[in-house]
């Protein structure tokens, strides 16, 4: 009786973000599914196994594919390759949605922490209908970097329930820090091999067509197409129903039970990256280069292309790199 008490007065609190609750959905010692921490993050099991890591795919393959890509594209993804063979030794608990807005506005007033858009002045970037992508030597698709834009507006509106954007690698650092000390669990970010290990799910085989993809992401698709006709030609074939980030979950789950893997935002990952890491890189657990310049984020977002939209494609920023498209996904060590 004592148990059913506690369990519902944590739910209640859970639902006020109250500090020092941490729900239990299932046993997280003894192998159950779901874990929801002080912050209301639901948490994933994700059981070992082994999977092959990269693509296998060879650059006519891809293009049949994709053949609107253009071949210089194709060309840049030498880093994805050899596919090799990794096995993820132990289970770990992975956040079963982005970080939303919400998440984070709750973390910042309970640690006190500054985002880097803020703390050094320079902000992040924005979508600004007004914005002529021609303006700058890169032709980036958004405004900035300029203070206005932040993890507060990013220039398109935004719920609680939405996944954050323009926070750095160092911004998830210090969440997955603060969480740790305040629950008593290490969280972190996933390594690369541990997304892409359960980005794929248990997909084996080759690459899925882009339209496998309806009701699964949220992607650059004919919704958000409206607002770059320069790039029309790149969208996926279909509506999604948004034309910047969709609510957390607003699409259908992968087989780990996983929301958003590909599309919505991409996701920081723990690892520096090395075009040439997959040559050398360890059979178990593999961490990613000692040292490098960038990390590694995966996942595409709701302005990506069907090209870039795979479990094995790989792109990077520096730490500080704040931007509209880049949020948080963290993971919660298994005891």
């Amino acid at each position: 009786m004592q148990r059913a008490a506690t369990w519902t007065v944590c739910i209640a609190a859970l639902a006020l973000l109250a500090p020092g609750c941490a729900v239990r959905n299932t046993p997280p010692d003894g192998g159950g599914a779901r874990w929801t921490n002080t912050l209301g993050m639901v948490f994933v099991r994700i059981p070992a196994g082994s999977f092959r890591m990269g693509t296998a795919a060879s650059a006519e393959e891809l293009q049949a594919l994709y053949p609107r890509a253009e071949l210089r594209r194709l060309r840049e993804l030498d880093d994805e390759r050899p596919a090799h063979a990794v096995r993820i030794t132990r289970p770990f608990y992975l956040g079963q949605h982005e970080v939303t807005v919400g998440q984070f506005r709750a973390f910042l007033e309970r640690s006190g922490h500054v985002p880097e858009s803020i703390a050094d002045g320079t902000g992040g970037y924005g979508w600004n209908p007004a914005y002529d992508p021609a303006t700058t030597a890169r032709g980036d698709a958004f405004e900035g970097r300029d203070p206005r834009y932040s993890w507060r507006n990013p220039g398109f509106a935004q719920g609680d329930g939405h996944p954050v954007v323009n926070v750095t690698w160092n911004d998830a650092q210090a969440l997955a820090r603060w969480l740790s000390r305040t629950e008593g669990r290490r969280y972190r970010l996933p390594t690369e091999a541990e997304w892409e290990y359960a980005c794929r799910a248990g997909q084996q085989g080759a690459e899925p067509p882009p339209a496998a993809l309806q009701g699964q992401a949220n992607v650059f698709d004919r919704d958000a197409a409206v607002h770059w006709p320069k790039w029309a030609d790149q969208a996926f074939p279909f509506h999604d129903g948004h034309a910047f980030t969709a609510p957390v979950g607003s699409h259908a789950p992968n087989a780990f039970g996983l929301h958003d893997m590909l599309g919505n935002v991409w996701e920081w990952t723990a690892d520096w990256h090395a075009d040439d890491y997959y040559a050398h890189s360890p059979a178990e657990d593999p961490q990613g280069p000692a040292e490098g310049e960038v990390k590694v984020r995966r996942g595409g977002s709701w302005h990506t292309w069907p090209l870039y939209a795979r479990c094995g494609f790989r792109n990077w920023n520096t730490p500080e790199t704040r931007y509209t498209l880049v949020g948080i996904r963290l993971v919660r060590e298994a005891p």
